[in-house]
């Protein structure tokens, strides 16, 4: 076994181990104080409580009806915040590999269902990095095919392949808000990619995720890395604070935004800080680049603004935009910065030419009035009530 395999599986062991050992007996040295609901934790049981392993909260970014994922979810304390949330119309989906947190979870799924009136949590068996395959389906069939040789190795990932195809853990586009609480830092390196991925996949068009996790303020060098330790501690494998964010932005997301930032660090290792921080990101609508002969014009504060695909929006100017920029704009988290502009006559979308995105220009009114438009309207204003003397 190479150092770099030898380092891996170190690192896998003692994640599982440690979380194995910690959905048994308290340790404090897991998390860092967060400040929840009062009102949500009342129904949770005193062992998911004390069990609880997490350095923020996302369940604020939470709705009513949500159908929610959480990634990484343990002893399902935040699962079981979020199922108050959603209410009775939504659903709350827990996965974790932890056989022990995974127990823990469920052994309290009907004293809670119970407490808040209604039952919408439940818990799958998989990797955060892969989505789509239910482990527990696949132990079935190792039950059925064990592994003696690399013959059946071969055919344990063809059996693979079929559950992710004809039985996957989360159905693509099915989730409108994917929540993970100090998680993503104990994946492993080469597997961050495709976990984002595995986020976006799994997202409705429209849908967000808020992730908490532990982040540094410089590169964490190799030999903090290598320690099993301080990975399963949350520490030596935090994301730098921006190389996180540019992880979302390199997986599709757009609108990423750090929601919360703690200003102290949780833990200071050979100067390197580590803190709790929290980030927003949105999932939207993919597709070419036709021009409806919409418009958006950004209010400011800034004189102007960058997107991430490079699009340049000046303050005050009606700047041109595709279909599907256009659809995103005008929803969360930039609704409140634009005003939307759509043409008087609606283009089709089978119809619309296609556009080139590369650069921004200003749409010049008489596209979306048309170049026909002679209305006069004179006499009282829209704006003014009758007795007013406003104009």
């Amino acid at each position: 076994m190479t150092p770099v395999e030898s380092h891996l599986l170190n690192v896998e062991n003692s994640v599982h181990s440690r979380y194995a050992a910690a959905a048994k007996k308290v340790e404090a040295a897991l998390c860092c104080p967060v400040e929840y609901n009062a009102d949500y934790l009342a129904v949770l049981p005193e062992e998911i409580l004390e069990r609880d392993y997490g350095c923020g909260d996302p369940s604020p970014y939470v709705r009513p009806g949500d159908t929610v994922l959480d990634l990484g979810s343990g002893g399902g304390k935040i699962c079981y915040i979020a199922a108050q949330i959603v209410g009775p119309t939504g659903r709350v989906i827990g996965v974790d590999c932890n056989p022990e947190m995974l127990a823990l979870a469920r052994k309290y799924r009907e004293t809670v269902a119970e407490r808040i009136g209604y039952a919408n949590v439940e818990f799958r068996c998989g990797m955060i990095q892969d989505l789509a395959l239910d482990l527990d389906r696949l132990t079935a069939e190792l039950a059925q095919n064990p592994v003696r040789n690399h013959a059946d190795w071969l055919q344990l990932r063809a059996i693979e392949d079929r559950l992710r195809r004809e039985h996957p853990l989360i159905e693509s586009d099915s989730i409108d808000c994917v929540v993970s609480n100090c998680v993503l830092n104990l994946v492993r390196s080469e597997d961050r990619r495709r976990l984002l991925a595995e986020v976006f996949r799994v997202l409705k068009v429209g849908g967000r995720v808020a992730i908490s996790d532990i982040v540094a303020d410089e590169t964490v060098p190799t030999e903090l890395q290598q320690d099993p330790t301080l990975w399963s501690g949350c520490i030596s494998g935090a994301f730098r604070e921006d190389e996180f964010l540019r992880a979302f932005e390199e997986a599709g997301f757009h609108g990423i935004q750090i929601a919360k930032r703690q200003a102290e660090p949780w833990q200071t290792v050979q100067g390197i800080e580590f803190r709790s921080m929290t980030v927003l990101a949105y999932k939207g609508r993919q597709g070419p680049c036709v021009d409806r002969r919409q418009a958006v014009v950004y209010r400011g504060p800034f004189r102007e603004v960058v997107d991430d695909e490079g699009y340049v929006f000046r303050r005050g100017e009606r700047t041109a935009v595709c279909d599907p920029l256009f659809e995103r704009l005008r929803q969360e988290p930039y609704a409140d910065h634009f005003e939307v502009i759509t043409p008087l006559d609606d283009v089709p979308l089978a119809s619309a030419p296609l556009m080139d995105c590369r650069t921004a220009r200003v749409r010049d009114p008489r596209e979306t009035k048309g170049t026909d438009y002679r209305m006069t309207m004179l006499g009282e204003s829209a704006c003014c009530s009758p007795g007013d003397n406003c104009c």
